[in-house]
Order: C-alpha cells, then structure tokens, then sequence
C-alpha cells in the first residue's frame, strides 16, 4: 500500500527540506518532496525531523547488559533495543579480547540474531590479537599474538558473521596477515604502537580502517608522525572516533573532521544508557 509521510522536515544526507511528504511503498521510499496521489495512506509527522537511522560499527552494550561480560541473545537484544531507541538503527555488536571458545561463542550468538533482526549487521570482534602496550581495558592475560589455526578457525567459525576484526598488525606474520586480508573480513588497525611508515605499509596492503582515532595508538609529533599522523596523511583510511567528551578533545575531533571528511565515523563504544557501569572499562 502507498504510504505518504507529510508535514515532515527530512535530512536526505545533502539538505534540510522542510514541511515536506515522503512516499513509500512496500518500505521503499520513492519520491522525497512529491505531491500526495489519490489514495495514500496519510502519516502527518506534525513538523516532526526524519533522518536515515544511524550505524553504530562499535557498541558494547545496550540499557543493562555488557556483551563481552554475557554473551546471550538477551544481552544483544538490550543492546540493539538502546541503540534504536537513540537513532540507531543497525550495529556491529562488539566482542572485545577474548579467549577461543569464547569468540566461537560470541559468533554463534550473533549468526542466531542476525536472523531474528536484520539489524543486527554483524560482529566487531576487537582483539585479542592487539599491542598488550596499548591494550586500553582489554585483559592482559588474554591479549595473544594470533597461531595459523586459531586465526584459520575464527575466519571460517565468523564467515558472514564478523565484518570487522581489530589487530595490531605488528603481532601477525606477513602470512597471516595476508590470510585475514583474503578473508573479506574488513581489517582495523587499533590498539597497535605502530609508527607512521609501519602505518603506511599495512595501508599499502589494502586495510582502510583503524579503530577509535587518538584512541589506544602512537599520536602525531613532529618528528614522528605516529599512527594518527599516518591517518591524516593518508586519503583512502577511514577513521572511527568516540565523539562523547572523553575519548578527546572536541578541539582535536574538529582537526579530525577537517583532515578526513566523510571519512570520519563517528561510533559510540557504547557501554550502557542511563545507568552506572557494572564493569571496568575504557580506552586510553
């Protein structure tokens, strides 16, 4: 059936369009700013703001529950319940350093929900193949350098379901890293010291990503340029940063933006809304 929003004001990504209608069918939109044909159904959106949903490729949690700490179904169900009630639509869930069963845990949990709600787009499995230097509130008993048939059963246990994978590349053989390269999975540099000609190296091979800009990785100076100098220096590197006051400066994400553009993400490594943390963690 045709639907027709009107009296809204819509973000179409480019511009603001206000008291406008959307058309929709079969939960398709068609036509932004169109006359209302004979027939719609009408939704008066009282002047209210419609934008597209955001992505969230890094949470942790949701209203209670930490998914690293319980790997449940509940757990993801809370997660994705706090982030579309806050304007997000679609997450990677988040599985930081953990042992081997429990990453093939973690897979399993998010395969069976991805089922039940499409969006649930995968998993961000950060670690434990990380710099135990630069481990952030990752364990360190658990941070390891990755063996050839761990790294080979996460690969084939994650295909379709881990879309991103956060290493310090400096921890992998050149083998294994060309293994995860061929993988598909999407390759993040975070919690590395990699300096900015090591940086520029691992971008050389294909990976176009980091996690958490500033975030757990060598900074810019003058001399040595670091990781986040790497980043800046470098076109085709997109760069997640945690916008919350915390994680850095407003002043230092502002350089940021006007360094990468679009290719800056915003994520929320997101813990829990609207309550205490039960648990201890965070990133330096």
């Amino acid at each position: 059936m045709l639907k027709a929003i009107v009296n809204a004001t819509v973000f179409t990504g480019s511009e603001i369009v206000k008291n406008t209608s959307i058309l929709i069918e079969d939960g398709k939109i068609l036509k932004i700013d169109a006359a209302v044909p004979d027939g719609a159904q009408i939704i008066d959106a009282s002047g209210k703001n419609i934008a597209p949903a955001f992505i969230d490729i890094q949470p942790n949690g949701g209203y209670d529950l930490y998914f690293s700490k319980e790997l449940s179904e509940a757990s993801l169900q809370d997660m994705y319940q706090a982030s579309i009630d806050h304007g997000t639509g679609y997450i990677l869930p988040t599985l930081i350093s953990s042992g081997f069963e429990t990453i093939l845990q973690g897979i399993e949990v998010v395969k069976k929900i991805m089922q039940q709600q499409p969006g649930v787009l995968g998993m961000h499995l950060e670690g434990p193949f990380i710099n135990v230097g630069k481990r952030g509130a990752h364990p360190a008993a658990i941070i390891r350098k990755p063996t050839d048939e761990e790294l080979q059963q996460i690969i084939a246990a994650g295909k379709d379901v881990i879309k991103i994978i956060t290493i310090a590349p400096e921890c992998f053989t050149d083998d294994q890293l060309q293994l995860l390269l061929d993988s598909g999975i999407n390759i993040a540099i975070g919690h590395t010291a990699v300096t900015y000609d090591q940086a520029q190296y691992y971008f050389s091979k294909g990976i176009q990503l980091v996690t958490h800009l500033y975030n757990a990785m060598n900074q810019m100076g003058h001399r040595e340029c670091g990781l986040v100098g790497a980043i800046f220096d470098n076109e085709n590197v997109y760069a997640p940063i945690i916008l919350d006051g915390g994680h850095c400066h407003y002043a230092a994400a502002r350089v940021a933006y006007k360094q990468k553009g679009d290719k800056l993400i915003l994520l929320s490594d997101a813990a829990f809304l609207g309550r205490k943390n039960r648990y201890s963690i965070g990133k330096t």
